[in-house]
């Protein structure tokens, strides 16, 4: 095994392939053929052919895998280890403009019993605060939500709002802040002791962090988990640090296969959504919402497939 190339795919850190591109992305799976350009050269693409045996894991990011869930079987069928990390949090649609949250925690426990408490997670992601959402506002949330995922899920992913430039026009808007070490203290210490009193653990980790939660038991953490992936795969096996996610990252090397300006939920806080919206997909086609220019584009293509 050493010095095999490792294929774990991330769909997405850039869209929600659940909500919007389920049937494109089961298709690439039926096909074994997937591609993904490089988001710093947009012109140079990665182009994977590959079979079950070839994928260690797929790591799937959603706000809604409702219109997802028909796909699990065939893709249980085909033999793809995966897990979901799913992101409940409070905000109406001033905030999350078009997510439907009526029906939101029937989801995420259907979803629960579908695949199992240990390969759901539970993102509570971002926390923003401004008059409408204040630090009380998110105690009493969250410590309703995790009473209700209690069972459901094992781990729960927190992040504070940071402020990237690009997003600074639409923080002003909404009168978001950056949290303060105390009210992070505050929100911390609240939400720990609901923890402690439920009856089945829900470890809490958080996401490059600069505040240190160390002493509220608060781990590192990892989105792609190695450790995770490995007993997903009943294997003992270590996977290298991902290089270019930021400094505190803990996640191992993937893939991520999704495309920039292509969600529709059109949350205030995202940086991925920060151009024109793609939203035309072809399913014929490897790249998600586009397509391969043959004249102006270089594909490296890379064939895992067994036999290869």
């Amino acid at each position: 095994m050493e010095g095999q190339q490792v294929l774990i795919f991330s769909a997405s850190r850039r869209t929600d392939i659940p909500a919007f591109f389920g049937g494109w992305f089961l298709e690439r799976l039926r096909r074994g053929d997937l591609a993904a350009r490089n988001p710093v050269n947009s012109r140079q693409i990665t182009h994977f052919r590959f079979d079950p045996a070839a994928v260690d894991c797929i790591v799937f990011w959603t706000k809604n895998p409702a219109p997802f869930m028909s796909c699990l079987d065939e893709i249980d069928g085909m033999g793809y280890k995966y897990y979901f990390q799913f992101t409940v949090t409070p905000y109406g649609n001033d905030i999350e403009q078009n997510i439907d949250k009526g029906n939101i925690i029937d989801t995420f426990i259907r979803l629960s019993e579908r695949i199992g408490a240990d390969r759901l997670i539970w993102r509570y992601d971002p926390v923003i605060i401004n008059d409408r959402y204040p630090i009380g506002f998110h105690v009493d949330r969250f410590c309703s939500m995790a009473e209700q995922f209690c069972g459901y899920t094992e781990k729960c992913v927190i992040s504070f709002i940071d402020r990237y430039q690009f997003l600074s026009d639409a923080m002003r808007r909404h009168d978001i802040t950056e949290l303060s070490p105390l009210q992070i203290e505050s929100f911390m210490g609240q939400i720990c002791r609901t923890l402690d009193t439920l009856p089945s653990k829900i470890t809490l980790s958080a996401c490059c962090e600069k505040t240190d939660l160390a002493a509220y038991g608060v781990q590192r953490n990892a989105c792609v988990d190695g450790e995770l992936i490995a007993r997903i795969r009943g294997v003992q096996k270590k996977y290298r640090k991902d290089p270019s996610q930021r400094p505190g990252c803990g996640c191992v090397q993937s893939r991520d296969i999704g495309t920039y300006n292509t969600c529709r939920h059109n949350c205030v806080y995202c940086y991925a959504g920060r151009g024109k919206k793609k939203t035309a997909c072809n399913e014929d086609s490897p790249l998600l919402c586009d397509t391969v220019d043959t004249v102006n584009d270089t594909v490296k293509l890379v064939d895992l497939r067994q036999g290869a």
